[in-house]
């Protein structure tokens, strides 16, 4: 009788061993087909720029929020020759192709203020890349090149429903070693690292280093769910990538605009602790405690207190403190959303009309004086009373306010006061106009001008440095 059940029990056994060895098996993906799959979507980013540095150093200096997390390129392929000495410095960065026409996601930090962009596909041929929109709240920019051809694409998948625990694959150029591939897990979500007023990443323990900035972290099916971004300073398999639902939000406006507009509720808000939520008579902790309305925001507006606990926000639960300042900045601007607050042991509904950020539109102001800097002048729009000044036609066109001296506008002998009419024979009625037109072109690109001064029309050109 025990030999029976022995000999039946040794197959039973061996088919539970292969069973589960097979289901182990399946659950791993197949990193070496991904990889071979994965790899031509992602494309190496090296960038120039003259810089002039006042002290030698290689990590972010202490301060709220850096104590314990360092910028990649802070320790990385830095070339110090002395306090003062001019320089040329270069970094090294990550990036991946997100459509055919070679429109390229990358981090804000691996590009910004570089005046010289290479780009270097997975086959070794190398194109120069172009900034078309920078966001640098979310650390993430977008870069094109121009090829001739159509190029493979990385899917981006959702990071909404990234779990914990599930396989992850990053594939970048740490320390320059190009088309790296690591894998790991997904440590944790909603992670919080004082990077920034939207602070949502990932964490992962897939090996990232510096030079792995702005590269794709992919889930077993080969989606993008993240932008490797930050690690820490001195650890060992901890890393944090941008979700990629962030950036589909804004990658439409970086391509068409080159920045981003948020939304501006118009308060500073707090966490609410266990001692503060019983405080108010909460029955527990969890929303954004308002400890600031700005005056003539639009939630002054709507009629925001100091001491209320915003509960929802446009039907969506406002779980902690950073929730909020996510929800508003997703929040198109004009929009009129449902606010619940928590008001003297009371909920109350109400409805507030979205603003833009402050710090949006100087930043866009900023972007639109790089574009005249560009061009070495100054227009503005041609009132009546600059076409009375200087004796011209009020209508389409805008009108140079300033020339800036050594300038392409200077060389091309362009003078405050002349009207400019068209750019490479297409005309525009307003300086948004002007702007977006002279936005398209690359540097070192020749424009040529209709312009006119006082009754004589002529044409000239001048090149963008």
């Amino acid at each position: 009788m025990q030999w029976r059940l022995v000999r039946l029990f040794f197959p039973l056994s061996l088919l539970l061993v292969l069973a589960w060895i097979t289901a182990s098996s399946a659950a791993v993906p197949d990193f070496a087909e991904l990889a071979a799959q994965l790899k031509p979507a992602v494309v190496n980013i090296s960038t120039a720029k003259n810089s002039t540095p006042r002290t030698p150093q290689f990590h972010i200096p202490p301060g709220p929020g850096q104590d314990l997390f360092e910028d990649f390129f802070e320790r990385f392929f830095r070339d110090f020759q002395g306090r003062g000495t001019p320089r040329r410095e270069r970094s090294l960065g990550t990036g991946f192709i997100i459509s055919a026409d070679g429109y390229i996601l990358t981090n804000d930090h691996v590009v910004d203020g570089a005046d010289e962009i290479k780009v270097k596909l997975s086959d070794g041929r190398e194109f120069r890349g172009e900034v078309r929109g920078l966001d640098p709240k979310l650390d993430l920019a977008l870069v094109k090149i121009d090829t001739g051809e159509q190029l493979p694409v990385a899917t981006l998948g959702d990071s909404d429903t990234l779990r914990v625990g599930e396989w992850v694959m990053a594939i970048g150029n740490p320390f320059g070693l190009e088309q790296t591939v690591t894998v790991g897990i997904v440590s944790a979500k909603g992670r919080v690292i004082g990077a920034g007023p939207y602070d949502d990443f990932i964490q992962t323990d897939a090996s990232i280093n510096p030079g792995n900035s702005g590269g794709p972290l992919f889930n077993a099916r080969g989606e993008v769910v993240g932008i490797n971004t930050a690690i820490v300073a001195g650890g060992q398999g901890i890393g944090f990538a941008i979700p990629v639902n962030m950036a589909k939000q804004i990658i439409p406006q970086l391509r068409e605009a080159g920045h981003v507009v948020r939304g501006w509720l118009g308060v500073t808000i707090q966490t609410v602790t266990e001692e503060l939520a019983r405080s108010f008579g909460l029955a527990k902790a969890g929303g954004a405690l308002v400890n600031e309305v700005i005056k003539d925001s639009p939630a002054d507006k709507a009629g925001f207190r100091r001491g209320d606990i915003v509960l929802r926000y446009d039907g969506q639960t406002v779980e902690t403190m950073n929730d909020l300042p996510r929800l508003v900045a997703n929040t198109p601007v004009g929009t009129t959303v449902k606010v619940t607050l928590f008001r003297d042991g009371k909920q109350r509904e109400v409805k507030v009309d979205i603003g833009e950020l402050a710090e949006e539109r100087a930043a866009r102001a900023a972007n639109d004086d790089q574009v005249e800097e560009a061009l070495g002048l100054h227009v503005t729009e041609l009132s009546r009373e600059l076409a009375e000044r200087y004796s011209l036609e009020p209508g389409a066109g805008v009108v140079i306010s300033r020339i800036i001296p050594g300038g392409p506008a200077a060389t091309a002998n362009l003078q405050p006061g002349d009207l400019l009419l068209e750019i490479d024979g297409t005309p525009f009625d307003s300086v948004a106009g002007f702007r977006k037109l002279v936005s398209k072109a690359e540097t070192g690109a020749t424009l040529r001008l209709l312009v006119q001064r006082r009754q004589t029309l002529f044409y000239t050109t001048l090149t963008i440095k």
